[in-house]
């Protein structure tokens, strides 16, 4: 059975391992990495099995900015699952549980970008319905957001940018 707890000081090369293990390139593992150094892990999350880190999920800080306001919320990324692991349901787990977790801390929104078939499954909805759009642009179909508390999407729209860390990706 996989255990989903918060990360811990030891779990820091266990998590980098898998975020390097399930992506093309170390740069999930080093985006993890210069988010935990700026102190800037809304979130992170470790899935556990048999003693050993088999998935991961971290959560940083986002700003949507529009002509008149900006509104704070978080960003999913990165999620990864070790590839001996994966299409086993824990990267689910970890998303589910790390939405549980958000919303008990009453941050407004998640947004992500990624697979247009794996997150609406977990509740999210393409975030150009809202009139939001990611910083990047040309993302419409990838761009998805949650509203994570009642209301948390209320007079919401602009532009999305997540932490000065993920421009090094």
């Amino acid at each position: 059975m996989v255990q989903i707890r918060a990360e811990e000081p030891d779990d820091v090369a266990a998590v980098h391992a898998v975020n390097v293990a399930a992506f093309e390139s170390d740069a999930e593992a080093r985006l993890v990495d210069a988010l935990r150094a700026a102190n800037a892990l809304t979130l992170s999350l470790v899935a556990e099995h048999g003693g050993e880190v088999v998935g991961h999920i971290a959560f940083s800080p986002v700003t949507v900015t529009s002509s008149e306001k900006s509104f704070d919320g978080v960003g999913l990324a990165p999620m990864a699952v070790h590839p001996d692991r994966q299409r086993t349901g824990i990267g689910g787990e970890v998303i589910e549980e790390g939405l549980s977790r958000l919303r008990a801390a009453n941050q407004p929104f998640c947004v992500v970008l990624g697979h247009p078939e794996y997150y609406p499954r977990h509740g999210f909805q393409r975030a150009i319905t809202f009139d939001i759009r990611w910083e990047k642009g040309g993302t419409e179909d990838l761009f998805f957001i949650q509203e994570l508390v009642p209301g948390g999407l209320n007079g919401v729209s602009g532009t999305a940018k997540y932490r000065p860390e993920f421009e090094k990706l």
